[in-house]
């Protein structure tokens, strides 16, 4: 199997040109039916690795997938690009999955999805034996592991299919593994020294910001005015504050709903589908959303709350920007999120190994949120992938924090631990530095020590952040053991009895983000955002009519494209990356006129605009002027008029060509075109024509015979 028919298949059925980095290579091994792992991040093309091979090798590819709604998601996809596919799992009826069945055995499917849990079934291995198999592809692959962050019991019997298939490729994927998740995955799969591929966890595409917790709901308002239609998802701790944040955001008019474990399948289903077909702009959602989508379109993710571990942050901000488009992340901290998160975490029943291994990834998550460097190397090393320099689309890349020296406001925090002998906990620490006569204060004695009311004229959250910075750089410790109470360490000794001096960061909103001051944009930006929401429009509305979601027609990305090409024929249209020969068969034409559309109405109001050059040779044509005229007024080759007069016939313009090309001129010009096709060379046409007609007659009968016409 070659990888010439991948790179065929890739244009086809999905409309790129090239793949994207390492794809090639993963895709080759597969080809070689060897045995391969995928670290590839969430938006990364992880489905191309193995969707591509399954479409050219023969036999049909079983997907292991862990979510029904993905499953359903990729398989509307697929089948909108052409490609057979099919799912089997609990939401379809026994006489549905007999059908699936019939079509797999008469080999009428490239892609059959399962669940963990069907795979396993009674006799469903017997069935999978009667097929020919082409390849095994596991997603979320790292749910095998118990090192991992979203382990599943279930996924560990998936070993039974090396040992039922020894010799069927097996490709095993996630966006998420550190070192010993990604060795538990080979070991667990049985896989055959497998080529392991770990591709950049870059997303350069993701603006990273974090915000201070307070006045959470006014930022998201304002955060939603500058993102107005753009869909995204905002992930709440718990059921009850997904209900309560869409019902505020209703309340002020953007269009938002629900989403979490608790409430019924069918409702579940319903705010899933009003989400994907962009029917509504938000989704509140605990955790339980996000793994079931595969929505390319999703523009921006907002943590209400802080997420438990880095790679479940990184999992759900990636479900922004999928198609590579400019896409935002908002995460919102406070020391109260990380309380909750332990106490939740300490109180659950699991085991003790567990919760340590729970604990630590939180602390790790944490140390991201209060960070005061580059927020984007702090997620890549974590992964184990080192960056040269600052990614300059993090909130600490625009505005660099300010240092000062910090020393005196750290003696008198650790003074005032050291006089409370090492008993109070945060909140308690900082109401003692305020002067607080709060119960706990007084009972305790606290306000008779030296350092009461030494920290008045500090706010409390400046309190509490600096407290943050002296727990990461190891000034003081907290002790989770002894409720929360913090405790002095070495390094704290040096700075409250040594004078040594410690520099913090003080942490300032910047101005530019309060005030939001927006430059004007270029005209030219100004028309392509324009055209883009057209497009969006027009997407929307064949989406809904072929009952799909909308960036199952064309993604966002390749929306923007086609807003800064303006493609107005076939062969522009399919060089724009997305648009395959199926999608443009099924979508181009309606694409091109709204483009065309778009350009006329521009061009009447005197913008000048790239590729609009046939329309003003249209508005010279519906003046009255003829070819020749059009040509020496515009200092043309006569040609090019015509050139731009077959393409305007081409897209349902109303021109008359029956002036210079006769109907017997036409039947002999199109047995050429029949013979050598409409996307060849106007040359090879006029010499297989003995070099009787002239270019332009050619031109136009190509227009004639692309458009099937009656004339």
């Amino acid at each position: 199997m070659e990888i010439r028919e991948a790179r065929e298949a890739l244009k086809l059925y999905f409309g790129y040109d090239q793949f994207r980095p390492m794809q090639e290579q993963i895709i080759s091994e597969v080809l070689q039916k060897n045995d391969v792992v995928v670290l590839m991040p969430t938006g990364g093309g992880k489905s191309i690795c193995f969707q591509v091979p399954a479409v050219v090798m023969p036999g049909v590819c079983v997907v292991i997938s862990p979510l029904i709604a993905l499953m359903k998601d990729q398989v509307d996809a697929l089948l909108e690009n052409g490609v057979p596919a099919a799912y089997m799992n609990s939401s379809l009826t026994a006489e549905q999955q007999y059908t699936i069945e019939n079509q797999c055995l008469a080999n009428q499917l490239k892609l059959l999805y399962v669940s963990p849990e069907k795979l396993l079934s009674a006799g469903f291995l017997s069935f999978l034996k009667r097929l020919n198999i082409s390849l095994f592809a596991i997603d979320e692959a790292h749910c095998i592991s118990a090192w991992g962050h979203d382990f599943r019991p279930e996924y560990t019997q998936l070993k039974a299919l090396k040992q039922q298939f020894p010799q069927v490729p097996v490709i095993a994927l996630t966006a998420t593994a550190d070192r010993l998740t990604k060795k538990d995955i080979q070991e667990q799969l049985y896989l055959r020294n497998p080529k392991v591929f770990i591709s950049s966890f870059d997303r350069p595409n993701i603006n990273l910001t974090v915000k201070p917790g307070r006045d959470r709901f006014n930022k998201i308002t304002e955060f939603l005015e500058r993102h107005r239609g753009q869909p995204g998802i905002i992930y709440c701790l718990s059921r009850k504050a997904t209900e309560a944040m869409a019902s505020k955001l209703k309340a002020n008019g953007f269009k938002a709903t629900f989403y979490h474990a608790g409430m019924p399948a069918p409702q579940r289903a319903k705010a899933q589908e009003e989400f994907l077909r962009d029917n509504v702009q938000v989704v509140c959602a605990t955790i339980a959303f996000g793994m079931g989508i595969d929505k390319s379109n999703v523009r921006w993710v907002i943590h209400y709350n802080l997420p438990k571990n880095i790679e479940s942050y990184y999992q759900e901000i990636g479900r922004a920007g999928r198609d590579g488009a400019v896409a935002d992340a908002l995460l919102f901290y406070s020391y109260a999120d990380v309380m909750n998160m332990r106490s939740m975490l300490t109180e659950n029943e699991t085991k003790k190994e567990q919760t340590e291994l729970q604990l630590v990834k939180l602390e790790r998550m944490q140390q991201f949120a209060e960070a005061a460097a580059c927020r984007r190397r702090i997620l890549l090393q974590y992964f184990g992938e080192s960056m040269e320099q600052d990614c300059g689309n993090c909130d600490i890349c625009r505005n660099p924090p300010t240092t000062f020296d910090g020393t005196l406001i750290v003696q008198k925090a650790l003074s005032a631990i050291a006089r409370t002998q090492e008993q109070v906990n945060m909140g308690l620490l900082v109401d003692v530095l305020r002067g607080s006569r709060n119960s706990q204060v007084l009972e305790a004695g606290y306000d008779k020590i030296k350092t009461y009311g030494a920290g008045r004229d500090t706010s409390v959250m400046d309190w509490q952040r600096y407290l943050h910075q002296m727990l990461n750089s190891g000034l003081v410790e907290l002790a989770y053991d002894q409720n929360y109470t913090l405790k002095l360490t070495e390094h704290s000794r040096k700075v409250l009895f040594e004078n040594q001096k410690v520099e913090l960061v003080k942490f300032e909103e910047s101005k530019a983000q309060e005030t939001e001051v927006v430059k004007a944009r270029p005209k030219r930006e100004l028309v392509k955002d324009a055209l883009f929401e057209r497009l969006r429009v027009l997407r929307k509305s064949i989406a809904d009519a072929h009952n799909v979601p909308p960036y199952v027609v064309f993604t966002d990305s390749t929306l923007q494209e086609m807003a800064a090409e303006k493609p107005t024929n076939r062969i522009a249209m399919l060089a724009i990356s997305g648009v395959g020969s199926q999608k443009y068969e099924r979508y181009g034409h309606d694409f091109i006129t709204e483009i065309m559309n778009f350009m006329t109405e521009e061009q009447s109001k005197g913008t000048k605009l790239k590729g609009a050059t046939h329309l003003v040779t249209l508005e010279a044509l519906q003046k009255g002027l003829s070819p020749d005229e059009i040509a020496m007024q515009r200092n043309l080759n006569p040609v090019t008029v015509y050139s731009h007069m077959a393409t305007l016939y081409e897209q349902g313009y109303a021109i008359d060509i029956s002036k210079y090309v006769t109907k017997d001129e036409y039947t002999i010009i199109a047995k050429a075109i029949e013979k050598l096709g409409t996307e060849s060379k106007l040359k090879d046409l006029f010499e297989l024509l003995g070099e009787k007609y002239e270019y332009f007659k050619i031109r136009l009968s190509v227009a004639i015979y692309k458009k099937r016409s009656n004339w």
